[in-house]
């Protein structure tokens, strides 16, 4: 049950990733990871914005690893789906408000 949910956790996140003109995967899918999603905006200029935005809805730890940059999402056991789903629509209004 629990690789279940950590699945649709994970395939809620990268599918909006996937299909977002904002943010950017660069890991191959059939080598991702259910726990660490990384993921860019593609306009870096943004990454302060993002991460000021994301902290103000209480979303914290998304800076990327400092050798990597970027942003990462982790998605441990204790993480749950409605945290993801928080997560997600923060990456949505964001992308909405860059449009």
């Amino acid at each position: 049950a629990m690789e279940q949910r950590n699945i649709a956790k994970a395939k809620l996140l990268y599918d909006f990733i996937d299909a977002s003109q904002l943010y950017v995967n660069r890991v191959d899918p059939a080598a991702r990871s259910r726990m660490n999603i990384p993921f860019f905006l593609r306009d870096e200029s943004r990454n302060d914005a993002f991460l000021a935005g994301a902290q103000a809805r209480g979303l914290l730890q998304l800076k990327g690893h400092k050798s990597v940059g970027g942003m990462r999402a982790s998605l441990y056991n204790a993480m749950p789906l409605e945290g993801v789903q928080a997560l997600v629509d923060y990456l949505r209004e964001f992308e909405q408000q860059a449009a």
